[in-house]
């Protein structure tokens, strides 16, 4: 099964990184896998940068925008939040560097919609100040209470938009054992009876998404 994997000895490297970079690791073989998503904002300009790196895009599921808050939050017992619901407070989001356009954003919403905006390079900075300052990101809603705690909740976002989770890889590159497994695991979880936006603990929270490396018995991928 997937999840022997994780009961054999492993080591593996999974990175945090802005799109462009996690683009630029695969293409490199510096990392066999990489989580991106899709969206009719940039699916064009990223189809074509995949393609020119000869790498390919395998969907795991469709997500629907949702805010991330904390638990105290004064809109936390909306059922579905609104963009004018959230005018009053920040609006985190992930740094991109140079490459801070729509195509490479990891959220959904423009900073341009929202009157205060706060970038961040680091997912434990944007939960602290989701709790400290009242803020909130928009994400895919897929949130690990294990590691992440109970005090940081998933709203459905009222907007038409959507986001394809998927996995990047090398063509032609035949992945070790251990990202073929991870692969399995991952696509099990996400078909699996339950896909709760506050219970996951294997797909990468938000939109800051993830860059694998794995040492395995076909060496350093």
């Amino acid at each position: 099964a997937a999840s022997d994997v994780y009961k054999r000895q492993y080591d593996f490297t999974i990175r945090e990184e802005q799109t462009h970079e996690i683009i630029e690791d695969v293409t490199n073989l510096k990392s066999e896998l990489g989580v991106i998503y899709l969206s009719s904002k940039n699916t064009e300009v990223l189809s074509k940068m995949l393609k020119r790196n000869e790498l390919e895009f395998t969907e795991l599921f469709t997500a629907t925008p949702h805010v991330f808050i904390c638990d105290s939050h004064p809109l936390a017992s909306k059922k579905s939040i609104t963009m004018d619901d959230l005018q009053d407070y920040p609006y985190l989001t992930y740094e991109q560097g140079e490459y801070n356009s729509q195509y490479f954003s990891e959220e959904f919403v423009s900073t341009l919609d929202s009157r205060k905006n706060i970038r961040v390079r680091d997912r434990a900075t944007l939960f602290n100040l989701i709790i400290g300052l009242n803020g909130y990101t928009v994400c895919s809603g897929v949130i690990s209470a294990e590691l992440n705690g109970r005090n940081i909740i998933s709203k459905p976002l009222d907007v038409e938009e959507y986001m394809r989770i998927g996995i990047i890889s090398r063509k032609g590159v035949v992945l070790s054992r251990y990202a073929r497994e991870y692969i399995e695991a991952l696509k099990a979880h996400c078909m699996g009876p339950k896909l709760h936006r506050e219970s996951s603990n294997l797909l990468p929270e938000c939109s800051k998404l993830a860059d694998f490396e794995v040492e395995s018995d076909y060496g350093n991928a």
